[in-house]
């Protein structure tokens, strides 16, 4: 195989970078310790904390400023105390702060931004690649996701556990009690030293704070910026355990396109045994999404398809074992291809079976199966992973992965595709981070099987990035060929449509993708924080010449008001390979075009009742041009009622005979939160590019912690023609948390 020398030079690059700067130390944990203790008493959770136990222990505090700018100690203090017996770990927070507490929402998993709460991390190995965060808001709104070592692009909160809370104001300060059950967690009874850290969401002052110093580069949940929490004797050994959630289903469903009428009943299970208090087994039998949110969605001005995120539960817990291989334009494993098409209707779930968790302090293993069942033209399918990490140095790792799907078609059909019978991956990755976290590379190859395929059938990169407080760059440098197929994954533009011929065909390419950005940190004045980048994305064909050429300036000012002020210069050169369409005209002929664009955009103090933002663009598009404006409001009577707008108009106009188009967005958003436990929320999305008016709305009663109750309507219809209906359905699903 012969690599283009752009790849040696990275790697030689690589090394010598690490030998100059890679020894970089991150600040001792022994600055920030703290030692927690039994508590030889019962933890009452009424905000109160008057038990004799949190007297004696210390409170951390001298919380250190963290957003918008690294400099100085926050201007309102939290105390924070920590105890545990042999059931939970308690969190007792003292928060300093007056006036009305600023809530968005009363809604489970609504996360901290823009909202006055408390966080708490938590990384029981204590070797910076995994752990949790556990989040909560004055009113006593919980939040929780995983953590990760990698530096993804934030937490999505869609991972669920079972904790308890309790907050109560007093005028000057509020306390939050918070108590964690051990068995919702994973770690080893053996390890006394685990990673913890504690952030303040101060809305009001528009001000994050952390225990630890973590530098405005990095987030507020680096598990590489962690203090040490030495438990005092062993951690209590958490009993074994297992936990049923069964559901059931019923509803009904009208699909006007086909005239029938239907009702439905199911029922299933998912299941979560721990095989020791580190490892997990997670078992669903004929699982159901139906409760999950439907996808935002979004306008597409590119020729290659979008990614959308992951958002159903089975797939979300320890998700980075699987999906944390690649870059977001290319990923060996995506998990919407189980169980969901290419447009996102649903292929029935039969069974799975998900193994994850820690072998080791530093051994993570993951592996799952799942087997889907017929659905039209879709054969039954069975979707099988193995993965395995290995922390090597102090904050890096090696990572390797097996996938496999198998296709249970005829013989007949296989005469017909026979590349769809099954599709197998592996890879393998060294990802490495100095101590800090400033410096990280990466290196990893990919191979596909496929039947009959034997050549340009790999994707392998190398890459670095550096970050301080100032200045930060990345430069990626990856090779895809044209046989690289990823059955249970996602791969961004290898796939070229070529409108002449109506078909879609399949393209290698080598990337390079660089950016460079710098931050400017005032000390006094009206801005917080202004951040200038560039960057540049080079796209070769497999001859090396050029295919696209991006580049991009933009500069973002934070106001210490929370509001905020973007500006974007973008320019482009695209080698067409076919003829591409964007409008009901004649396509685009293959040839070389080159245009740029230029944006701005404000979006108002996020901390007020009511918001703003826009966003205009304007400029040329291939050989024509384009206006797009955006733009949303939002308004809310806190802590109940959230009404939220969101438009969006391109205005795409091509030369003569290739014609025009205006594409509209427009998503109306309406949550009402009766309280912590019963949420109503309507979703109405109007897309002409899709041709599509869609609404959903979803009731959800949580009638126990963790057991809820869904009712949801979801209605479909045409743009175009108008309000011609498509189908429509009506679902309950009940589940309970046994």
């Amino acid at each position: 195989m012969k690599r283009p020398v752009q790849f040696y030079a990275i790697l030689a690059f690589l090394l010598l970078f690490q030998s100059a700067i890679g020894q970089n130390t991150v600040p001792n944990q022994k600055d920030f310790k703290l030692t927690i203790k039994p508590a030889k008493m019962t933890i009452q959770l009424d905000g109160v904390m008057d038990e004799a136990a949190w007297n004696t222990v210390t409170a951390v505090t001298d919380f250190k400023k963290k957003f918008p700018n690294d400099i100085g100690d926050a201007k309102k203090q939290t105390e924070v105390k920590v105890l545990y017996d042999d059931k939970n770990i308690y969190f007792g927070f003292k928060v300093y702060d007056s006036g009305t507490a600023i809530t968005r929402s009363l809604k489970r998993d609504v996360g901290h931004d823009g909202m006055d709460g408390v966080g708490v991390i938590l990384d029981p190995t204590n070797q910076q690649t995994n752990g949790f965060y556990f989040v909560l808001s004055t009113l006593n709104v919980q939040s929780e996701d995983q953590l990760t070592g990698s530096s993804d692009g934030g937490i999505s909160y869609s991972w669920d556990t079972k904790w308890f809370s309790m907050t109560k104001d007093y005028g000057n300060y509020w306390i939050a009690e918070i108590a964690i059950p051990l068995k919702s967690i994973r770690y080893n009874p053996e390890n006394k030293n685990w990673g913890v850290n504690f952030v303040r969401i101060d809305a009001k002052n528009f001000e994050y704070s952390t225990w630890t110093k973590v530098a405005t580069n990095f987030k507020s949940y680096d598990l590489g910026l962690t203090g040490l929490m030495q438990w005092e004797e062993k951690p209590p050994v958490s009993s074994n355990n297992i936990i049923l959630l069964p559901y059931l289903t019923g509803g009904a469903s009208e699909d006007k396109q086909l005239d029938q009428t239907n009702t439905t009943g199911n029922a299933g299970f998912d299941a979560k045994i721990a095989l020791n208090s580190a490892l997990n087994l997670d078992l669903t039998v004929n699982p159901d999404f139906s409760q999950v949110e439907v996808d935002n969605q979004v306008t597409n001005l590119t020729r290659f398809s979008i990614f959308l995120p992951e958002r159903r539960a089975f797939f979300l817990e320890n998700a980075d074992l699987f999906a944390g291989f690649g870059i977001p334009p290319i990923r060996p494993f995506y998990s919407r291809t189980i169980g969901l098409d290419k447009n996102g209707n649903k292929i029935p779930i039969l069974f799975g079976a998900r193994l994850s968790g820690n072998l080791s302090p530093d051994v993570r293993i993951g592996a799952m199966n799942m087997q889907t069942g017929r659905q039209g033209d879709y054969a039954p399918e069975n979707f099988s992973a193995f993965t395995l990490q290995k922390r090597v140095l102090k904050r890096s790792m090696i990572k390797g992965y097996f996938l496999n799907r198998e296709n249970f078609i005829s013989v007949e059909e296989e005469k017909l595709n026979p590349l769809s019978k099954y599709g197998r991956n592996a890879g393998v990755s060294f990802d490495y981070s100095n101590p800090s976290g400033s410096l990280g590379y990466w290196a990893n190859y990919n191979l596909s099987m496929k039947p009959t395929i034997k050549d340009l059938n790999n994707y392998y990169e190398l890459g670095v990035n550096y970050d301080t407080r100032k200045f930060g760059f990345v430069i990626d440098l990856a090779n895809v060929g044209k046989n690289y197929y990823t059955d249970m994954g996602f791969v961004q533009r290898i796939e070229n449509y070529d409108a002449l011929r109506d078909t879609a065909i399949r393209v290698g390419y080598k990337h390079i993708y660089s950016e460079i950005s710098y931050n400017v940190l005032p000390t006094k004045g009206k801005i917080g924080r202004i951040e200038a980048s560039a960057q540049n994305s080079i796209v070769f064909n497999p001859d090396n010449s050029l295919n696209e050429w991006e580049s991009g300036l933009n500069i973002k000012t934070d106001f210490k008001n929370a509001s905020s002020l973007k500006l974007e210069l973008n320019n482009n050169i695209t080698n067409l390979l076919f003829a591409t369409s964007f409008t009901d005209g004649i396509p685009l002929p293959a040839k070389q075009y080159q245009y740029a664009t230029f944006g701005i955009g404000y979006g108002s103090d996020t901390r007020k009742l009511f918001g703003w933002m826009s966003e205009i663009s304007f400029g040329q598009f291939y050989n024509g041009t384009v206006q797009s404006f955006s733009a949303g409001i939002n308004w809310r009577s806190q802590p109940h009622l959230n009404l939220r707008l969101n438009a969006q108009y391109n205005d795409i106009q091509l030369p003569g005979a290739f014609g025009s188009t205006k594409l509209l967005l427009i998503a109306p958003r309406i949550e009402y939160n009766f309280s912590t436990k019963l949420f109503w929320t309507t979703f109405i999305q109007y897309n002409t590019q899709s041709n599509n008016f869609n609404i959903n709305s979803r009731l959800q009663y949580r009638y126990k912690p963790m057991s809820d109750f869904f009712l949801v309507y979801t209605d479909n219809y045409f743009t175009d023609p108008l309000f011609k209906n498509k189908n429509r359905a009506l679902i309950f699903k009940l589940s309970y948390w046994f």
